[in-house]
């Protein structure tokens, strides 16, 4: 009878160790699970600042053709280059915000905060109109032939 109680108790504390490893594994999913989420964010910010950067160098850029190229090359050429880096410029500035508003389908919560969605918006509607700003600039400013 005492050799079925040491069975009986080790196949219990045998069943306890189990109950714990697999609590373990299941809070190490989900603490896996909610760092990918937080991963998910990062990435969609450093894409988000990717947008904004192409959309930053691509309005220095349709500014700068337009003057630089100037007198360089037809007029007409000139104005349609900065025309075109411009309005990609305005592009970017739109898709990035709407890239970081519907980022598919939705992650587990994160520990990580957001940015703000009206910050996002704000911003690179300020973006967007000093474009078009740089666009209207380039074909009625002073050097408009």
């Amino acid at each position: 009878m005492a050799g079925s109680e040491s069975s009986g108790e080790k196949v219990a504390r045998s069943a306890n160790r189990l109950e714990r490893s697999s609590e373990r594994v299941e809070d190490s999913a989900d603490r896996r699970t909610q760092l990918a989420a937080d991963r998910t964010i990062f990435a969609a910010e450093r894409t988000y600042a990717a947008w904004v950067r192409t959309g930053l160098v691509s309005l220095a850029s349709g500014a700068g053709a337009n003057k630089l190229l100037s007198g360089v090359i037809w007029h007409w050429l000139a104005v349609a280059t900065g025309n075109v880096l411009i309005l990609f410029s305005a592009f970017c500035f739109v898709a990035g915000v709407w890239r970081n508003l519907n980022p598919g389908a939705p992650p587990p919560p994160p520990d990580a905060r957001e940015l703000p969605r009206v910050l996002l918006v704000m911003v690179n509607a300020l973006l967007a109109l000093v474009a078009i700003a740089a666009l209207i600039g380039i074909w009625f400013g002073a050097d408009a032939q």
